[in-house]
Parts: structure tokens; C-alpha cells; sequence
């Protein structure tokens, strides 16, 4: 079926008029030379806009004095679905995708400001009539229509406990409704508590389906909304004024109902009920009745509304923590990452990552990419540290055939080849300053030309840069261009060191075990408590990355099902929390960092301080000796000596 977009007026001085949005954006407005010409004085010369999109349409007010409105709620931009009712100024339209499309219930209905409240009104305050199936004023109704309404509440009754879906139970509880008061159509209407504006509509026609919109006088609900009163209504054209109502006429109403649905004595939502045959009339045993149902159902879709709003808001946060990622850790600081990644992945602005060395920088990169719109199209990735100034430009930007010695051939570059997709510039801090002005251009103009050429090539990507420089510093210095910064800083993640989230180093350590003993064919039960007490001691300048290579250096070389001490780099097993117990002090690894300790101090004491002349008489680099005092904790053993 061809997708035929259209504007339907259902209310307003152009009630009934259709408009096919045939072009790629259409304005609406008062304005004869808009595309969507409306002839009320209430809409703007240029009210609102409706672009498409790829395959979707989008709605943006362009200012308008009296805001544009969609389902009952005030929007400067909206995402259109079919069904979706637009109210500008008195005006209000329903926008349909298939021209054989049906009007959504809530489309079924629309508002008339002509006041039919006549002198035969009937207004029922709260609290009047307590017993909404018994006698009214002067009549009393027969045992059996007693019996049926009876019937008729405890059916409405029992769906309050088995029907979960908004529009389901409206339905329901309207043809419910029909059974008993003889009426041809109903509405049901529901507003926000906050707001006072609109926020559902529903309208059925009794016994059939009916495109005609349902005419529901403002006047009613104002007044319905505004005191709380219950209204009946008979011979509404016998007011003098109404008789020549077109507006009225149309659906020919003569008598109508409405009550409204108290919650916590407030009114959320009103009933509505008319007939057009002259030989129905309204009498008040059908208005308590209806009070009756309206009081029954006003709690059930309150808590309907807060279940659909809940779950809304679950899916929402599902959505946000249900992302697509090889990261592991659910510490509080890996939590705050998961959260940025999908705000993140909805926009297209540049990202900067930073953090430590080994902390998953690319990971998170990658996350970004595979949550955003981008996902089929490439994602590359260029370690700007890895390459010297010449060949980072040519794989960047590509190069021409003869460029440069060597170019035998037209080479495409990242960019080039991330067109459509994600480029990630790892250690984007050492990227030459000739090149970061290259880079500058590309992303303020979208274009660059390759090396050798002088033909601009235009290109569409997302950049994520990352680096485990201090930015700031290196602007002082001279060594990063501050303009540049600007513009890659959009959007920061900071990825925390390992030793910031600790919570998480078992868990990441299992993963990597599990993963390393499946490729290594090697069997895996789990990691010793002491090996996990090395773990957590342990400082990790190295970060994910150093415990992933801990972890499979002690799979492929340990000779258990288990992750032992042993298994562990020398590194680890000396940064070892003191043992509890004397017996356990004679542990081998505790006598060995015992022994480290007492070398170290005789060697430190000898040199007097001196830790270059100490390292030299303990045949080692002076970088090895300070990295054994850092690890062993004694450097404030050694300054309390006076070292």
C-alpha cells in the first residue's frame, strides 16, 4: 500500500477538510502563501512546520502565539505518528500515514465551543444522591432495571481486576455503558494532573464502528471539570440561540449525559454520553447510573495511566542499561559509563575518552558506535601514537598515486573509509601539530583532500577521539592546539582506573579465566582466596589490561584447575597483605617479601639515601628498586629513617 501522508481537520472553521503532505516539508499557518492554509484566526500566519525525515515526519511550532499541541500536550518539536491529534489555536487535525487508514479512537473525537447548556439542564453536584442505582427524584425504576444496572456494575466491576490495557477497558467500559443508557455515542476523557491539558481521548459509537468525529461541547466539560457537577441535558435545540447550529446540527444531538470520575475528590476524567433520537430522553436515574460508573472507573484508570507511565519509564531505564557493550564491571563508577554510552550514541557529536592506559578507552568507543545510528556502517579505529608524522597522514587522509616514494598506487584513508560510520583516534595527544590542524578542518568543514592531491573530498562521520594525556597541560605547552580541543570535547567520558573500582577485579578476573581456559583448552574452577587477596592488594597501574594479561599468564602456566599464588607475575604476589597468624608468617611468599624488605633497607641505609648507589649494590635498575618499594608499601618505613 503507497503511503499517502495527510493533515484531517476534525475541529475548527475548516472541520472536514483533508490535506495530502505530498512534499518533503510543508508550513501551516493562516498565511495564504503556506502550504497548509488554515482559515482561523486563532492559528498563526506561520504556526508550525511538518518535515519528513527519511521515512518519518516530524512536526517543529515555528513560534506560534497559542503553541502547537499533540495529544493534549504543548511541543516545539515532535516525532509525528499516525493518529496523532494536532491542535493549533481552535483548529485541531489528525495526521494519518495510509489513506485507507482508520481514525484512531481518540481521532473520533472533537470539540465544539457552542454552548448547549440549556434551561432543562440538570447539574448533579458531588456527594448529591448517594445511591447511584436507586429511585430518582419522582420515579422509581423497575426491579428489573435495577437488577440489569446491578448486573451492568458488577460486569465493569470485574474488568477493573482483568484488563490492564487503557484503550481496552474504555471500550470496555462504554459498550458496558450502552447496555443500559440509550445512548448512540460515548467519550471518555482524561487529563494530566499537573498540566489540566488533555492527555487521552477516547469516543466509540454505539453498536458500530464510525469515522464520524463525536462532537463534545467545551461548555460541558469546563463546566463538568470546573465544579464537578454531573450534567442531563434533554431537547438541547430548544434553547433559543442553538436551533440554527450547524455545528450541532450536524450530528443532531438532543440530549446528552456527563459525569465526572473523582480521584481523591479530583476530577481526572469525565464520561460523556449523547443520542440524536427524539425519542430518548435522559432521566436522572440514567445520570446517577452513570455517576456511578464514572466513580467505579475513575481509580482504575488512574492506576492504569500510573501502570503504562511506570513501565514506560522502566523500559526507558532497560533501554539505558541494556546496551550493547563487551565491557564488564557493575561498580558504581562502570555504572555511570553504561548511562553516558546510550545519551551519547543518540547524538552525533564528537566524544572525547579519557582515562589511564588499559582502562577500555576503545571499548567504550566501540559501545558508542554499536548503540548509535551508525551501527552498520564501519567503525575504524587509528592509534595516532603508533605511527610517525608521515605515514599517521597518509593513513588518515589516504594519498595520491606518486605523492611520495613508494606511492605506486591511489590509497584510500581512515576517514575515507569511516565515511558513513565511526573513526576512533586512539592517543589523539600525540598526534603532530601539523596534522592536528588537518583535523581541524575536517571536522568543522566535513572535507579534506589526500595527501598529493588538490581535489576536496567530502565525507559523513562520527569522531571519537581518546587519550590518557592531560589535554589542559599540553595547550600550556604548546603541544595541542586549544581550538582544536574545543571541538573534540563536545561530549567527555572519563574511564576510572582499576583501582578505583575494585568491586569489579573478581569479576573481571573470572571472566578472563573463563575465557583464556576455553581457548587454551585447559580446565577452570576458580581463584584461590589468596590469589584474590594479591589481587585486590594490588595497585594496577596497568589497569583491565594488566589483569586480563595476569590472568592468562596464569591459565596457560599453572598446573591446577585453580588460580593459585604461584600462578600470579612476581609484581602481584609482593604488593601481598600481611598474614593474619604468627604460624602463617612463615609462609614462603611472606618470607620472600620479608627478605625483599630487609635488602632493601641495609642497601638504602648503606648508600645513606642515595636509592641510585642502593640499586647499584643491589645489581638492579634504579626504576626496578623504586617500583619494589612502591609495591612492598615501605616508602614511609624509609622516610621515617630519614630516606
Amino acid at each position: 500500500m503507497a503511503v499517502k501522508p495527510r493533515l484531517l481537520v476534525v475541529a475548527g472553521p475548516m472541520e472536514g477538510t483533508s490535506f495530502v503532505l505530498s512534499e518533503e516539508e510543508a508550513t501551516v499557518g493562516r498565511d495564504l502563501t503556506a502550504q497548509i492554509c488554515l482559515a482561523d484566526l486563532s492559528v498563526s500566519r506561520r504556526h508550525c512546520l511538518i518535515r519528513k525525515e527519511a521515512q518519518a515526519f516530524r512536526l517543529e511550532d515555528l513560534g506560534s502565539l497559542n503553541q502547537t499541541s499533540v495529544n493534549g500536550l504543548p511541543v516545539k518539536d515532535h516525532d509525528l505518528k499516525s493518529g496523532d491529534r494536532i491542535r493549533l489555536g481552535n483548529s485541531q487535525l489528525i495526521f494519518l500515514l495510509d489513506e485507507e487508514a482508520a481514525l484512531p479512537a481518540a481521532s473520533l473525537v472533537g470539540f465544539t465551543e457552542r454552548r448547549i447548556i440549556t434551561k432543562q439542564t440538570l447539574a448533579v453536584p458531588p456527594g448529591d444522591g448517594t445511591d447511584p442505582v436507586g429511585p430518582g427524584r419522582g420515579a422509581v425504576p423497575a426491579a428489573s432495571r435495577s437488577t440489569r444496572d446491578l448486573h451492568m456494575l458488577l460486569k465493569i466491576s470485574g474488568a477493573t481486576n482483568s484488563i490492564r490495557q487503557l484503550e481496552a477497558f474504555e471500550r470496555h467500559l462504554l459498550e458496558s455503558t450502552f447496555e443500559v443508557i440509550p445512548a448512540e455515542r460515548g467519550v471518555i476523557l482524561l487529563r494530566d494532573g499537573k498540566t489540566g491539558e488533555t492527555s487521552s481521548l477516547f469516543g466509540l459509537h454505539a453498536g458500530h464502528d464510525q469515522a464520524e468525529p463525536i462532537k463534545v461541547s467545551r461548555t460541558v466539560t469546563e463546566r463538568v471539570f470546573g465544579e464537578g457537577v454531573a450534567l442531563l441535558s434533554n431537547n438541547v435545540f430548544d434553547e433559543v440561540g442553538l436551533r440554527t447550529a450547524s455545528s450541532l446540527m450536524a450530528p443532531g444531538v438532543k440530549a446528552l449525559l456527563a459525569a465526572p470520575m473523582l480521584a481523591a475528590e479530583k476530577a481526572v476524567g469525565l464520561i460523556y454520553l449523547d443520542t440524536s433520537d427524539p425519542h430518548v430522553n435522559f432521566d436522572e436515574h440514567h445520570l446517577q447510573l452513570l455517576r456511578a460508573v464514572a466513580s467505579l472507573a475513575a481509580v482504575t484508570l488512574e492506576n492504569i495511566r500510573l501502570v503504562t507511565r511506570l513501565e514506560s519509564e522502566n523500559r526507558r531505564l532497560q533501554a539505558e542499561i541494556s546496551i550493547e557493550h563487551d565491557m564488564v564491571g557493575d561498580s558504581p563508577r562502570m555504572r555511570e559509563v553504561y548511562q553516558f554510552i546510550p545519551k551519547a550514541a543518540r547524538a552525533d557529536s564528537t566524544v572525547l575518552i579519557r582515562g589511564e592506559s588499559g582502562t577500555g578507552k576503545e571499548l567504550a568507543a566501540r559501545a558508542i558506535h554499536l548503540n548509535s545510528a551508525r551501527a552498520a556502517q564501519p567503525f575504524v579505529a587509528i592509534n595516532c601514537a603508533a605511527l610517525t608524522e608521515t605515514l599517521l597522514e597518509s593513513e588518515l587522509f589516504g594519498h595520491e598515486k606518486g605523492a611520495f616514494t613508494g606511492a605506486v598506487a591511489t590509497k584510500k584513508g581512515k576517514l575515507e573509509i569511516a565515511n558513513g560510520g565511526t573513526l576512533f583516534l586512539d592517543e589523539l595527544g600525540e598526534m603532530p601539530a601539523s596534522l592536528q590542524s588537518k583535523l581541524l578542518r575536517v571536522l568543522q568543514n566535513h572535507e579534506f583532500e589526500r595527501v598529493g592531491g588538490n581535489r576536496p573530498i567530502r565525507v559523513d562521520i562520527r569522531l571519537v577521539a581518546a587519550t590518557n594525556r592531560n589535554l589542559e597541560q599540553a595547550i600550556k605547552e604548546g603541544r595541542f592546539r586549544e581550538d582544536l580541543y574545543y571541538r573534540l570535547n563536545v561530549l567527555c567520558l572519563t574511564m576510572p582506573p582499576l583501582r578505583e573500582r575494585r568491586g569489579d577485579i573478581l569479576l573481571l578476573a573470572n571472566y578472563f579465566a573463563t575465557r583464556y581456559s576455553q581457548k587454551c583448552k585447559r580446565p577452570f574452577t576458580e581463584i584461590s582466596p589468596e590469589a584474590y587477596a594479591c589481587l585486590m592488594n594490588y595497585y594496577w597501574p596497568g589497569n583491565v589490561r594488566e589483569l586480563e594479561n595476569a590472568v592468562e599468564r596464569a591459565i596457560v602456566l599453572g598446573a591446577t584447575d585453580r588460580i593459585l599464588v604461584e600462578d600470579l607475575p612476581e609484581a602481584i604476589i609482593e604488593t601481598r597483605a600481611p598474614l593474619a597468624s604468627p604460624a602463617a608468617a612463615q609462609n614462603f611468599y611472606e618470607a620472600v617479601n620479608t627478605a625483599k624488605r630487609g635488602l632493601i633497607f641495609d642497601a638504602v641505609r648503606q648508600a645513606r639515601g642515595n636509592y641510585t648507589e642502593a640499586a647499584r649494590l643491589l645489581g638492579m635498575h634504579p626504576n626496578h628498586l623504586h617500583r619494589l618499594i612502591r609495591n612492598l608499601d615501605i616508602r614511609g618505613e624509609l622516610q621515617k629513617e630519614g630516606f
